[in-house]
C-alpha cells in the first residue's frame, strides 16, 4: 500500500512564503529532525487528499482554489502556492522518490471513509487489508445481566442445616419436593399449591428426596432409618418400601427405572423398581458417608462423592469404581455432569477444600481447578447455555453463576444467612431454587430461556412476595 501523502490543502489557507521562508524550510529539512526515507512513518490521524480523489467517477466538479490555480515555480519574488509547499514538505518527510497520490489513477475515495469509520482498527494486531473476504467486525456483546434478588421467597420451617443431606428436588412436571423434618411437602410451581405428601412419624426423618426422570410422578424418599420409599405423587400414595442400608440415606439418583441410594454406611445400592428385590447390586469403595450421587445424561456413568474426600465414577455394571479422583481435600457433595459435553464432570469440595474441579471421564484427566473461597455445597449446569451455578457455605453463603470454560463470574447472589445447602433447577432450565438453614427457599432467574421457548412461560416470573410452604 503506498504511503499516504500529507495534503494540507484541506486545512486553513497557507500564508505566502518569501525567499527567507524557503530558506527556513531548507534549514528544517537539514536539521536533526530530518526523517530518513527508509523508515516507516506512523501518524495518529489521516487527512485524505482531495486532489488525489477521482471526482469524475461521481460527476462531482473539482474546482481548484485560486491559490492553487496560480501555482508556479519558486522564482525570486513569486509566491509559493500551497501545492508547492505540500510537495516540498512531502519530499522532506518521505523522500524525493515517493510518488504523488495524484498520479495514482482511479483511487477510491471511500477507501478513506472505510478506514476512518473503524478507528479501533489500528489497535488490532491484524491489518485492515489482512482480513479475508467476508470477514466483518461484529460488535462486542454486552454481558448478560442476572437479577441480584430472588423473585420469590418461601418459608420452609424445620429445613435442616446439615451439609450431608439432599432435601430439595424439582420435577419435570414442575413440582418442587422439600423434606422438612419428618415430612415431605410438594409445591406446585404453576399454581403455588402446597401438598403434604407423607409423614414418616416421630421416630424417623427425611434425609433425601429425588424425582424419577420424565414421564412419571414417582418420588424417592431416603430416611434416617436407612429406608428408601417410592411415592406416587399424583395420588399421594406409597408404592414401595425398600431396605438394605443400615444408616441414613442422604443421596439419591435416578437412571430410568434404576434408583441409586448412598448412605452413611459407606455403600451405594442399585435398585431396579421393576424388580421385587430391594436392590440388585451393592457398590463398595467409599470409606465414609456417601453424600453426593449423580448419573450422567446418557445414563452410562454414575459419579459419587463422599466424606472421605473421594470422587468415584462407576459404570452401569461395575461394583468397584472405574475411576478414582483424590484431589479434593474435603467432603465431596457437589457433583454435576455437563449436558453439553460428553464425559465432562464438575465436583466441589467442602470447607477445607473450597475448590471446583473439572474432569474428563472419557480420557480420565483432571482439566482445571477454581478456588472459590468458600465451602462448595452444590453444583448444577445450565441446559440452555454453557454456564453453571455453585452454592456455598462457610464463610460467605453466596450463590455464583459461572461461565464455562473461562470460569468468569457472571453474578454473585446473596441473601441467605446460613449455608446454601440445597439447590435444584426448574424443568425449563431458567430458574434455580436454593435452600438454607435459615429456613427459607429462594427462587432466582439466573439462566436465559431456550431459543425455541417463549419467554412468557417463565416459571413464577409474575409471582412475588413471601409465603410459607406449609
Amino acid at each position: 500500500m503506498p504511503r499516504p501523502s500529507l495534503n494540507l490543502e484541506t486545512l486553513a489557507p497557507i500564508p505566502s512564503f518569501s525567499s527567507s521562508s524557503s530558506e527556513h524550510v531548507k534549514r528544517l529539512i537539514n536539521s536533526k529532525h530530518y526523517v530518513s526515507p527508509s523508515k516507516t512513518i506512523c501518524f495518529d490521524r489521516f487527512i485524505p487528499s482531495r486532489s488525489g480523489s477521482n471526482f469524475e467517477l461521481f460527476h462531482i466538479p473539482s474546482t481548484p482554489s485560486p491559490s492553487s490555480a496560480a501555482a508556479g515555480g519558486n522564482d525570486g519574488g513569486k509566491e509559493e502556492s500551497p501545492s508547492a509547499y505540500a510537495a516540498l514538505l512531502r519530499d522532506a518527510l518521505f523522500g524525493t522518490n515517493t510518488p504523488d497520490k495524484r498520479e495514482i489513477p482511479g483511487r477510491n475515495i471511500f477507501r478513506y471513509r472505510t478506514e476512518t469509520r473503524q478507528p479501533m482498527q489500528s489497535f488490532s494486531p491484524y491489518g485492515f487489508d489482512d482480513e479475508g473476504p467476508g470477514v466483518s467486525q461484529s460488535p462486542v456483546k454486552a454481558p448478560r445481566k442476572v437479577p441480584r434478588s430472588p423473585y420469590k421467597v418461601l418459608d420452609a420451617p424445620a429445613l435442616q442445616d446439615d451439609f450431608y443431606l439432599n432435601l430439595v428436588d424439582w420435577s419435570s412436571q414442575n413440582v418442587l419436593a422439600v423434606g422438612l423434618g419428618n415430612c415431605v411437602y410438594l409445591w406446585n410451581a404453576c399454581s403455588s399449591k402446597v401438598t403434604k405428601l407423607c409423614d414418616l412419624g416421630i421416630d424417623d426423618s427425611v434425609c433425601s428426596v429425588g424425582w424419577a426422570q420424565r414421564g412419571t410422578n414417582n418420588l424417592a424418599v431416603g430416611t434416617f432409618n436407612g429406608k428408601v420409599q417410592i411415592w406416587d405423587a399424583s395420588r399421594c400414595k406409597k408404592i414401595r418400601n425398600m431396605e438394605g442400608h443400615r444408616l441414613r440415606v442422604g443421596a439419591l439418583a435416578w437412571s430410568s427405572s434404576v434408583l441409586s441410594s448412598g448412605s452413611r454406611d459407606k455403600s451405594i445400592l442399585q435398585r431396579d423398581i421393576r424388580s421385587p428385590e430391594d436392590f440388585v447390586s451393592k457398590l463398595s469403595g467409599h470409606k465414609s458417608e456417601v453424600c453426593g450421587l449423580k448419573w450422567s445424561y446418557d445414563n452410562r456413568q454414575l459419579a459419587s462423592g463422599g466424606n472421605d474426600n473421594r470422587l468415584f465414577v462407576w459404570n452401569q455394571h461395575s461394583t468397584q469404581p472405574v475411576l478414582k479422583y483424590c484431589e479434593h481435600t474435603a467432603a465431596v457433595k457437589a457433583i454435576a455432569w455437563s449436558p453439553h459435553l460428553h464425559g465432562l464432570l464438575a465436583s466441589g469440595g467442602g470447607t477445607a477444600d473450597r475448590c471446583i474441579r473439572f474432569w474428563n471421564t472419557t480420557t480420565n484427566s483432571h482439566l482445571s481447578c477454581m478456588d472459590t473461597g468458600s465451602q462448595v455445597c452444590n453444583l448444577v449446569w445450565s441446559k440452555n447455555v454453557n454456564e453453571l451455578v455453585s452454592t456455598h457455605g462457610y464463610s460467605q453463603n453466596q450463590i455464583i453463576v459461572w461461565r464455562y470454560p473461562t470460569m468468569s463470574k457472571l453474578a454473585t447472589l446473596t441473601g441467605h444467612t446460613y449455608r446454601v445447602l440445597y439447590l435444584a433447577i426448574s424443568p425449563d432450565g431458567q430458574t434455580i431454587v436454593t435452600g438454607a438453614g435459615d429456613e427459607t427457599l429462594r427462587f432466582w432467574n439466573v439462566f436465559p430461556s431456550p431459543k425455541s421457548q417463549n419467554t412468557d412461560s417463565e416459571i413464577g416470573a409474575s409471582s412475588f412476595g413471601r409465603t410459607t410452604i406449609r
